[in-house]
Protein backbone atom coordinates (compact mmCIF):
# COMPACT_ATOMS: atom_id res chain seq x y z
CA UNK A 1 0.00 0.00 0.00
CA UNK A 2 1.14 3.53 -0.90
CA UNK A 3 2.48 6.00 1.72
CA UNK A 4 1.76 9.21 1.27
CA UNK A 5 4.19 11.78 2.93
CA UNK A 6 2.58 14.33 4.77
CA UNK A 7 -1.31 12.63 4.76
CA UNK A 8 0.31 9.16 6.07
CA UNK A 9 3.21 10.48 8.09
CA UNK A 10 5.09 13.27 8.59
CA UNK A 11 7.43 14.22 5.86
CA UNK A 12 11.15 13.85 6.32
CA UNK A 13 13.53 17.27 7.13
CA UNK A 14 9.91 18.89 8.87
CA UNK A 15 8.63 20.35 12.23
CA UNK A 16 6.44 17.86 14.26
CA UNK A 17 5.60 17.70 17.78
CA UNK A 18 5.64 14.78 19.83
CA UNK A 19 3.37 14.72 22.62
CA UNK A 20 3.78 11.65 25.61
CA UNK A 21 0.13 10.54 26.25
CA UNK A 22 -0.73 10.96 29.31
CA UNK A 23 1.79 12.88 30.76
CA UNK A 24 0.86 16.83 29.36
CA UNK A 25 4.56 16.44 28.14
CA UNK A 26 4.81 17.77 24.34
CA UNK A 27 8.60 18.37 22.57
CA UNK A 28 8.96 19.65 18.94
CA UNK A 29 11.24 17.56 17.06
CA UNK A 30 13.10 17.36 13.76
CA UNK A 31 11.87 14.12 11.44
CA UNK A 32 15.13 12.69 9.84
CA UNK A 33 14.14 9.63 8.40
CA UNK A 34 10.15 7.78 7.64
CA UNK A 35 11.13 4.14 6.54
CA UNK A 36 7.82 2.18 6.45
CA UNK A 37 6.20 2.34 9.65
CA UNK A 38 9.65 3.74 11.41
CA UNK A 39 10.14 7.21 12.09
CA UNK A 40 13.28 8.62 13.39
CA UNK A 41 13.26 12.01 14.84
CA UNK A 42 15.66 14.59 16.79
CA UNK A 43 13.80 16.19 19.35
CA UNK A 44 14.30 19.63 20.86
CA UNK A 45 14.78 18.92 24.32
CA UNK A 46 17.26 21.43 26.22
CA UNK A 47 14.36 22.09 28.10
CA UNK A 48 14.58 18.60 29.33
CA UNK A 49 18.34 18.06 29.67
CA UNK A 50 18.76 16.88 33.24
CA UNK A 51 15.02 14.38 32.92
CA UNK A 52 14.80 11.31 30.82
CA UNK A 53 12.04 12.40 28.44
CA UNK A 54 11.35 9.00 27.16
CA UNK A 55 11.76 5.53 27.24
CA UNK A 56 11.56 2.58 25.21
CA UNK A 57 8.18 1.41 25.08
CA UNK A 58 6.43 4.90 26.14
CA UNK A 59 2.80 5.52 24.08
CA UNK A 60 3.46 9.16 21.87
CA UNK A 61 1.45 10.61 19.13
CA UNK A 62 2.96 12.29 16.25
CA UNK A 63 1.43 15.87 15.25
CA UNK A 64 2.43 17.63 11.87
CA UNK A 65 0.88 20.37 9.52
CA UNK A 66 -1.00 19.31 6.55
CA UNK A 67 -2.22 21.49 3.69
CA UNK A 68 -5.57 20.31 5.13
CA UNK A 69 -4.87 20.83 8.49
CA UNK A 70 -3.28 18.78 11.31
CA UNK A 71 -2.70 15.18 11.05
CA UNK A 72 -1.68 13.13 14.03
CA UNK A 73 -0.28 9.52 14.22
CA UNK A 74 -0.33 7.38 17.45
CA UNK A 75 3.44 5.25 17.61
CA UNK A 76 6.19 3.75 20.40
CA UNK A 77 9.17 4.22 21.31
CA UNK A 78 11.44 1.62 20.29
CA UNK A 79 14.79 3.14 20.50
CA UNK A 80 16.44 6.47 22.30
CA UNK A 81 19.98 7.18 21.46
CA UNK A 82 21.82 9.97 24.30
CA UNK A 83 24.53 10.31 22.06
CA UNK A 84 26.37 13.66 21.60
CA UNK A 85 23.15 13.89 19.34
CA UNK A 86 19.39 12.60 21.13
CA UNK A 87 16.96 10.55 18.54
CA UNK A 88 14.36 8.83 18.93
CA UNK A 89 13.23 5.92 16.62
CA UNK A 90 9.00 5.42 16.36
CA UNK A 91 6.85 3.06 15.25
CA UNK A 92 3.70 3.49 14.15
CA UNK A 93 0.88 1.69 15.77
CA UNK A 94 -2.42 2.83 13.67
CA UNK A 95 -3.25 5.17 10.90
CA UNK A 96 -2.97 8.66 11.00
CA UNK A 97 -6.03 10.68 10.68
CA UNK A 98 -7.62 14.74 10.65
CA UNK A 99 -6.52 16.04 14.15
CA UNK A 100 -9.05 18.92 15.48
CA UNK A 101 -6.38 19.22 18.57
CA UNK A 102 -4.82 22.62 18.82
CA UNK A 103 -1.26 21.92 19.27
CA UNK A 104 -0.01 23.30 22.88
CA UNK A 105 3.17 25.38 21.78
CA UNK A 106 5.76 25.28 24.96
CA UNK A 107 8.23 28.71 25.64
CA UNK A 108 10.71 30.08 28.43
CA UNK A 109 8.55 32.23 30.09
CA UNK A 110 9.72 32.63 33.42
CA UNK A 111 7.02 33.85 36.18
CA UNK A 112 6.03 33.30 39.47
CA UNK A 113 4.13 30.28 40.45
CA UNK A 114 2.63 29.20 43.64
CA UNK A 115 1.64 25.47 43.59
CA UNK A 116 -0.69 24.55 46.81
CA UNK A 117 -0.33 21.13 48.04
CA UNK A 118 -1.93 20.07 51.11
CA UNK A 119 -1.45 22.22 53.57
CA UNK A 120 1.82 23.70 52.09
CA UNK A 121 2.25 26.67 49.38
CA UNK A 122 5.09 25.82 47.43
CA UNK A 123 6.37 29.16 46.02
CA UNK A 124 8.83 29.28 42.81
CA UNK A 125 8.98 30.14 39.24
CA UNK A 126 8.27 28.29 35.71
CA UNK A 127 11.04 27.39 33.61
CA UNK A 128 8.64 27.00 30.44
CA UNK A 129 5.11 27.08 29.90
CA UNK A 130 2.10 26.32 27.98
CA UNK A 131 -1.57 26.08 27.63
CA UNK A 132 -1.44 22.54 28.68
CA UNK A 133 1.38 22.51 31.57
CA UNK A 134 4.12 23.94 32.90
CA UNK A 135 7.94 23.02 34.07
CA UNK A 136 8.50 25.22 37.50
CA UNK A 137 11.44 25.40 40.22
CA UNK A 138 9.50 25.59 43.70
CA UNK A 139 11.08 25.59 47.00
CA UNK A 140 11.07 22.38 49.03
CA UNK A 141 8.85 22.09 52.17
CA UNK A 142 7.63 18.82 53.14
CA UNK A 143 7.25 15.62 51.53
CA UNK A 144 7.68 15.93 47.91
CA UNK A 145 4.57 16.21 45.72
CA UNK A 146 5.20 12.58 43.67
CA UNK A 147 3.70 12.00 39.79
CA UNK A 148 0.14 11.94 40.11
CA UNK A 149 -0.79 14.54 42.76
CA UNK A 150 -3.06 17.01 42.94
CA UNK A 151 -2.23 20.77 43.05
CA UNK A 152 -3.78 24.05 43.02
CA UNK A 153 -1.56 26.36 40.53
CA UNK A 154 -1.46 30.73 40.60
CA UNK A 155 0.66 31.46 37.69
CA UNK A 156 1.40 35.31 37.92
CA UNK A 157 1.38 36.47 34.41
CA UNK A 158 1.65 40.35 33.80
CA UNK A 159 -1.78 40.67 33.51
CA UNK A 160 -3.03 39.39 36.36
CA UNK A 161 -2.98 35.32 37.71
CA UNK A 162 -4.43 32.17 36.08
CA UNK A 163 -5.77 29.87 38.62
CA UNK A 164 -5.88 26.12 37.97
CA UNK A 165 -6.16 22.88 39.45
CA UNK A 166 -3.22 20.42 38.02
CA UNK A 167 -1.87 17.17 38.55
CA UNK A 168 1.91 16.61 38.94
CA UNK A 169 3.49 14.76 35.87
CA UNK A 170 6.71 14.19 37.70
CA UNK A 171 9.17 15.79 40.70
CA UNK A 172 12.65 15.96 40.76
CA UNK A 173 14.63 17.13 43.69
CA UNK A 174 17.73 20.06 43.10
CA UNK A 175 19.35 20.73 45.74
CA UNK A 176 16.55 22.25 48.90
CA UNK A 177 14.52 22.91 45.02
CA UNK A 178 12.21 20.76 43.39
CA UNK A 179 12.03 20.42 39.49
CA UNK A 180 8.48 19.34 39.06
CA UNK A 181 6.51 19.16 35.64
CA UNK A 182 2.65 19.84 36.22
CA UNK A 183 -0.12 19.37 33.63
CA UNK A 184 -3.21 21.81 34.04
CA UNK A 185 -6.86 19.84 34.27
CA UNK A 186 -9.42 22.54 34.77
CA UNK A 187 -7.61 26.04 32.93
CA UNK A 188 -10.38 27.78 31.55
CA UNK A 189 -10.32 28.72 27.59
CA UNK A 190 -9.81 32.34 28.19
CA UNK A 191 -6.62 31.36 29.92
CA UNK A 192 -5.45 29.32 27.51
CA UNK A 193 -5.59 31.51 25.24
CA UNK A 194 -3.92 34.39 28.14
CA UNK A 195 -1.00 32.17 28.01
CA UNK A 196 -0.64 31.19 24.73
CA UNK A 197 -0.40 34.65 23.96
CA UNK A 198 2.07 34.92 25.85
CA UNK A 199 4.25 32.01 25.00
CA UNK A 200 4.02 33.29 21.86
CA UNK A 201 5.53 36.77 22.79
CA UNK A 202 8.21 34.92 24.23
CA UNK A 203 9.61 32.60 20.99
CA UNK A 204 9.43 36.21 19.26
CA UNK A 205 11.59 37.56 21.84
CA UNK A 206 14.02 35.03 21.31
CA UNK A 207 14.13 34.76 17.62
CA UNK A 208 14.37 38.46 17.45
CA UNK A 209 17.37 37.97 20.04
CA UNK A 210 19.28 35.11 18.05
CA UNK A 211 18.64 37.32 15.02
CA UNK A 212 20.88 39.92 16.60
CA UNK A 213 23.15 37.57 17.98
CA UNK A 214 24.04 36.00 14.40
CA UNK A 215 26.11 38.47 13.45
CA UNK A 216 28.36 38.84 16.29
CA UNK A 217 28.81 35.01 16.35
CA UNK A 218 29.73 35.08 12.32
CA UNK A 219 32.31 37.85 13.16
CA UNK A 220 33.35 35.07 15.99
Amino acid sequence: MTSVPGVDHPEEQTEAEITLTGRGVSVTARVELVQNDRISVRPSVGEFVEQVVVKVGDVVEIFWKHDEGQRALPAEVTAVDQGAVIRWTLRATGPAEHSQRRAAVRGRVVVPVVATYGSFELRGETIDLSEAGLRGQFQGMGAPPEGGSRVDLDIRLEEGAVRTRAEVVRNQARGANWVMSIRFLTIQEKDQDRIRRRVFTALREERAKKADDAPRDLRG
